[in-house]
Order: C-alpha cells, then structure tokens, then sequence
C-alpha cells in the first residue's frame, strides 16, 4: 500500500528581514497591535498573514484573502500587471477594514476574503 503524505499549507515568503510591529486603533475602541508574517498562494487566492492581538497578550494568525480571479480582472481591465508590494498594501487595507468593520477582537479573528469590488474599492482609496 502506498504511503501519501498529506501536504501542509504552502510556506509564507514575503516577510520582511526584520518584523516591525505595528499598531492600529479601529472605529470599535480596540486597539489592535500586529506584524505581517508573509504570504502564500492557496487554492484560488493569494493568502496574506497578520500575527494580530487585541490584548497584548496573545497573538493569533489573521489570514486575508485576495481573490486570484479578481487580480486577473483588475489587470486586464487596466492593462497592467499588480506588483507585489501592491497586492500588499491592497491586503494591508483590507485588513484595517476589518479591524473597523467588526465589532469585537473574536470576529476580526475571522478571515477575511477580497474579490474584485473589494478591490476596486481599495484601489479607489489609495488613489492609485
């Protein structure tokens, strides 16, 4: 009988040298400290990981997920291709959003999931 190992998420890359901790007051009152830990591709999306807490205790892993599909989309409509630290700071804003959006630390905890009207919306703030 073969012998199949099940294969793990694909490792974070992206991370830079040194991590910098960053700090965030949301609409809500918290006051959220993280550090982005890297990204990944994972099945349809690109994957980027916060380390957040909402108490300067624990920390726990925040995924934000851009849709692939809406990438594409985005580049084919403004014939160019997103760069990387773009794609970043498309995650980056998605993730403050959620911090604002959600009303307790638990529910930021929640992945959050990007598609082309996220996107679009996040382009549109950033002004590029």
């Amino acid at each position: 009988m073969p012998f199949f190992r099940r294969r793990g998420p694909e490792p974070l890359s992206g991370a830079p040298v040194s991590r910098r901790q960053k700090t965030y007051q949301a609409q809500s009152g918290y006051v959220y400290e993280y550090f982005y830990e890297g990204f990944r591709h994972a099945s349809g999306f690109r994957e980027y990981v916060f380390s957040v807490s909402a108490d300067r205790r624990q920390a726990s892993a925040v995924s934000v997920f851009l849709s692939s599909d809406a990438l594409r989309a985005w580049e084919e409509r403004h014939g160019r291709q997103l760069r990387d630290v773009e794609c970043y700071a498309f995650a980056k804003v998605a993730l403050m959003r959620t911090f604002d959006g959600r009303d307790t630390p638990a529910q930021v905890f929640e992945p959050t999931y990007v598609d082309l009207a996220g996107i679009e919306s996040i382009v549109e703030f950033l002004g590029l």
